[in-house]
């Protein structure tokens, strides 16, 4: 059997599918091992897969959980140039120290997180196979389909695409400190620069946890790229606590913003008050944000935990409230769950294009 390892951002939106993905290759008798900074480390082991940590004086434990907080306070082109600024960094650990840690892990393939930028160029170098994967929406470019950052309606017309060209030229200013970032450590390498934003993906074969039903109508993807539906499996995630005792039986409305956005409280108070006149209990998932007992009660009475077992809330739920994170809307789609959207930063816009595009929700502008 073979030696995998796993590279992807260190948040839960991108852990959570890895992870995931990694437990079931375990299953199948590989060892697997995820390769990234301290905060990887719990989801991985919950999982069962092994680690190894490199950027640990760079990236100390609750380093995540700190930019996320200061993250949670911006939206908009703020929350993206700031993300835009984290990855930067990242992509300059990823190629020099991750390099070194990779090379030590003697893995036989790679399983490479679209977003982990500079993680590909690493594995070209030292020719280690490597796949790569979708946790995101698809970042593969297609003029047919507006940039992810941006909630743009699809259309196939002419001018739909003079304007999804413009805003990925928008895009690729946004992003250059990380595409030269690569390119310097390519020339350093001796490898070829990277000219198109697709350069960076396996030549093997790329695989997206979106079904083909939720993407939109696309010309240019390559034949080894692979549509397969959510990695998701509560038997690779931690156990949660949860009240269920309060259920109440009435219809149930599952309300989160993910690990990101949740810091918007006020979005939470909005929604409190828009349900409270419904015959449905309202569940709100703060997502590790803050403790239930340091903020003002809620209009309503809704139940408000730190965390919440959320596959097992889906299966019971008549709507979701989401942020357009692509994990909780891919999990509302697995158990048939209509949405309400509304999108804050970074891909959410495009989830909840995709949310409007397959009538699967409405989307409600912050």
């Amino acid at each position: 059997m073979a030696h995998i390892g796993i590279i992807c951002v260190p948040a839960t939106g991108h852990l959570n599918p890895m992870t995931t993905l990694g437990y079931e290759l375990k299953q199948r008798g590989h060892q697997v091992t995820v390769i990234g900074i301290l905060d990887a480390k719990e989801k991985s082991e919950v999982a069962g897969l092994d680690f190894l940590g490199y950027a640990e004086e760079d990236r100390p434990l609750g380093f995540i959980s700190a930019s996320l907080s200061r993250m949670g306070q911006l939206s908009g082109l703020k929350a993206f140039r700031y993300t835009i600024e984290l990855f930067q960094q990242s992509t300059v650990l990823m190629m020099e120290k991750g390099l070194e840690a990779i090379r030590a892990s003697h893995v036989d393939l790679l399983l490479i997180d679209q977003a982990s930028f500079g993680a590909s160029s690493v594995a070209e170098y030292l020719k280690i196979p490597f796949i790569s994967v979708s946790c995101a929406l698809v970042l593969n470019r297609d003029n047919l389909v507006p940039p992810l950052n941006l909630g743009w309606k699809y259309s196939p017309s002419f001018l739909a695409k003079l304007r999804n060209q413009f805003g990925y030229r928008l895009l690729d200013l946004l992003v250059k400190p990380i595409s030269e970032t690569v390119n310097q450590y390519r020339q350093l390498w001796n490898l070829h620069p990277f000219t198109d934003a697709n350069d960076a993906y396996s030549k093997i074969a790329q695989i997206c946890q979106q079904p083909a039903e939720f993407e939109l109508p696309r010309q240019s993807l390559p034949p080894h790229f692979h549509f397969t539906g959510a990695f998701h499996n509560s038997k690779s995630r931690a156990k949660v606590d949860f009240p269920y005792d309060k259920l109440n039986g009435k219809p149930l409305i599952y309300a989160s913003m993910g690990t990101i956005q949740n810091r918007l409280l006020e979005v939470f108070h909005q929604i409190a008050e828009a349900c409270q006149d419904l015959d449905a209990q309202l569940v709100i998932s703060l997502g590790g944000s803050v403790d239930p007992e340091n903020i003002p009660p809620f209009t309503g009475n809704p139940i408000v935990v730190k965390y919440a077992p959320q596959l097992e809330l889906l299966q019971k739920a008549q709507l979701t409230i989401t942020h357009a994170g692509l994990n909780t809307t891919l999990e509302s789609l697995s158990y048939g769950v209509p949405m309400v959207a509304i999108p804050i930063a970074n891909d959410q816009p495009g989830v909840a294009a995709r949310i409007a595009w397959t009538e699967t929700g409405v989307v409600i502008p912050v």
